[in-house]
């Protein structure tokens, strides 16, 4: 009936989708969950974009990628600058002179470098071994404490000293007052919501929600010559290898009678005592404005809490130590020699994706499949 069945209504699976439906090929996309959009996707309450499975800010430097998802949404200018909280200190992200001078009391660029180099060595730290170690070497011992430790620990489930180095290896550290935080060359977030784009995405194509791949996996597999499958590769192999690692995230989203929580979309609460990571301000995705540009009188609010992965919970970051890298491999393997079925995107690849990532990767995907 069909020449490909897609498993997963994500970004991943709405652009593979997009691509093959604009190429003739007859394309039916079914989704385990209520609604499309995987974990972008937003819904609105009282004029507001809720962000429901968490935070997404669209950044990217691939030009191609930009304009992809410019055929189907508007963006807007929002800049990601987070604020960190510890115990009601309240510091710039990422890293940057504004940081460094609340913490430190510093004027310029080259006492900052100074701060943080004698940190370094008064720490010992040559060739950094584990999370902790690189995130002196690269912001010093004050920071570390304040601003990352509690914070990852929380994130993690684990001990800095026990979190691989490369985790953190990425964190933007700028002697200079920009405290925007991907520098990204194109960032936003579309106007509308992400659920508008993605229903763009897979106009007229076929899409079934409420239906679960695996439990009927005999039954849908006849359905197409070919299978693009988004969820969890253990799963798709029903565990036979074990189960990969995951850490989840559980929100509780509150909508408040006032105009404005906190003054920003994000705030990272970086403490080890409080239990929550970060609360996220929906409104502020959008400068507080309707569609109509009024103000909104109401806001909506959500705390997000790290925990470990169970089944039947949501898997959000997989677990990149040494021990899950080989089981995946292992996974690979079996997927590799599957037939008829393309694994891919972030539960399929066992990869923490950006969405960027996730669309340049479902378009190369695409353009294998597709012969484009």
């Amino acid at each position: 009936m069909y020449d490909y069945v897609v498993v997963g209504a994500g970004l991943f699976g709405a652009v593979f989708a997009r691509e093959a439906a604009d190429r003739g090929r007859r394309v039916l996309v079914i989704e385990k969950r209520d609604h499309i959009a995987g974990n972008v996707y937003t819904e609105q309450v009282e004029g507001i974009h809720v962000h429901k499975y968490g935070a997404h800010i669209f950044h990217t430097n691939d030009r191609q990628v930009w304009e992809y998802v410019n055929r189907f949404a508007e963006f807007n200018r929002f800049t990601n600058s987070p604020v960190a909280n510890y115990h009601g200190e309240l510091y710039s992200l990422p890293f940057n002179m504004y940081t460094f001078n609340k913490m430190w009391g510093v004027v310029t660029p080259q006492e900052a470098a100074a701060r943080i180099e004698a940190q370094k060595q008064a720490a010992g730290i040559t060739e950094p071994r584990n999370l902790e170690e690189q995130a002196i070497s690269l912001v010093g011992t004050d920071i570390y404490e304040k601003l990352v430790k509690g914070y990852t620990e929380k994130q993690w489930g684990r001990p800095c000293t026990e979190l691989p180095a490369f985790i953190i290896k990425r964190l933007p550290v700028r002697l200079t007052f920009d405290n925007n935080y991907f520098n990204a060359l194109f960032q936003g977030i579309p106007i509308g919501g992400y659920t508008a784009m993605v229903e763009r995405m897979l106009e007229g194509i076929e899409v079934r929600l409420n239906m679960d791949y695996l439990a009927n996996k005999a039954e849908i597999d006849a359905l197409a010559e070919h299978v693009i499958y988004t969820g969890p590769v253990d799963a798709y192999f029903n565990y036979q290898l074990g189960p990969l690692q995951y850490r989840s995230v559980r929100f509780e989203t509150e909508l408040l009678d006032m105009p404005n929580f906190q003054g920003n979309a994000a705030v990272n609460y970086t403490d080890r005592e409080t239990p929550w990571t970060r609360i996220i301000e929906h409104k502020w995705f959008e400068f507080g404005k309707d569609a109509k540009g009024n103000d909104l009188p109401k806001t909506v609010i959500s705390r997000e809490f790290s925990s470990e992965w169970t089944p039947g919970e949501e898997p959000y970051y997989p677990v990149n130590d040494e021990s899950n890298g080989e089981l995946y491999q292992r996974y690979k393997e079996l997927a590799d020699q599957e037939q008829g079925v393309t694994i891919g995107g972030r539960l399929g690849e066992y990869k923490y994706y950006d969405m960027d990532q996730v669309i340049a990767a479902a378009l190369a995907c695409a353009k294998e499949l597709l012969s484009i």
